[in-house]
C-alpha cells in the first residue's frame, strides 16, 4: 500500500482506540518536513444532551493528530473548528 493510505489508517486506528468511536473521518493529510499532519472530523454523542438524560444526539468534532515517519503519533489535539 501507498505511506499516505497506511498514515491514514495509523491515524483513525489511534482514534478509534483513544476516543472509543468508529465515526472518524480523516478528511486532511499534509506531508510535512519529518512527520505527517492530520485532520480528522469525529461524530460523538452530545455529552451535555447525555448528562441531562434527554435524547441522544451526534455531534461534530474535530482532532489534529501529527504521525512521525514510523506512523507513531507525536501529537494530538481537539480543535475548536476547521475552515476548509
Amino acid at each position: 500500500m501507498s505511506k499516505i493510505f497506511d498514515v491514514r489508517m495509523a491515524v483513525i486506528d489511534f482514534l478509534k482506540e483513544t476516543l472509543q468511536t468508529d465515526e472518524i473521518t480523516v478528511i486532511k493529510l499534509d506531508n510535512v518536513i519529518d512527520a505527517w499532519e492530520a485532520i480528522a472530523e469525529i461524530y460523538t454523542d452530545d455529552s451535555f444532551l447525555k448528562s441531562m438524560n434527554l435524547p441522544p444526539k451526534l455531534t461534530r468534532v474535530y482532532y489534529s493528530v501529527k504521525v512521525n515517519e514510523t506512523l507513531e503519533v507525536i501529537a494530538f489535539e481537539r480543535i475548536s473548528e476547521y475552515a476548509q
